[in-house]
């Protein structure tokens, strides 16, 4: 629903800040990492993932489109919610979480607060070849625009398919990435 909010810093604090956009003043959980980055500035831009849940919704801020990725890519994780993906990225980087998922350091998940050695594996084992590290760089992959295949799983995802099912379906799918994103929707609607 929002893809960032910019404007001026009214409240910070580590792990909650306060955005005035324009006269709204809006609230966003944040992670030590994003604390960070924002932690002088007056104004800033954040990346934001809105949470809708039975009694509330929610908005998370992250200072990069990156972390913003890693984030939505630990909730998809069974027994990840968003106050666990956010203790991790408050724990390790979004580069440091990629190295730890590379090496599949599970002793080094079991540090965060809240993971034990059976969530820790479950992180690795579904998020490994997930998260992309580009060559030359020693950040984590943010693209500007997702795939089109990116884009058609949280379309169907928002459209209430588990985010398993949804996958399944779009691999199903024949000449996936010569489709545009409607038609592949379509597609793997068909196939599921």
């Amino acid at each position: 629903m929002f893809a960032y909010l910019e404007g001026k810093l009214t409240y910070k604090s580590p792990s909650l800040l306060h955005l005035d956009v324009n006269g709204v003043g809006y609230e966003l959980n944040i992670s030590l990492h994003t604390y960070s980055h924002i932690q002088q500035a007056g104004e800033c831009r954040l990346y934001v993932h809105l949470q809708v849940r039975e009694d509330a919704w929610v908005l998370y801020g992250f200072a990069t489109e990156a972390e913003r990725a890693t984030f939505r890519q630990l909730l998809g994780i069974n027994g990840v919610g968003a106050a666990t993906a956010r203790i991790i990225l408050s724990s390790l980087t979004p580069d440091e979480l990629y190295r730890v998922i590379a090496q599949e350091d599970t002793r080094a998940l079991e540090k965060v607060k809240g993971i034990g050695a059976k969530t820790a594996q479950r992180i690795i084992l579904e998020l490994k070849g997930k998260l992309e590290l580009p060559q030359n760089t020693g950040t984590l992959s943010a693209a500007k625009h997702n795939t089109t295949a990116d884009d058609a799983l949280i379309a169907l995802v928002n459209l209430g398919i588990s985010k398993n099912i949804a996958e399944a379906a779009i691999k199903k799918v024949k000449d996936a990435p010569a489709l545009s994103v409607e038609e592949l929707i379509k597609q793997a609607l068909r196939a599921l």
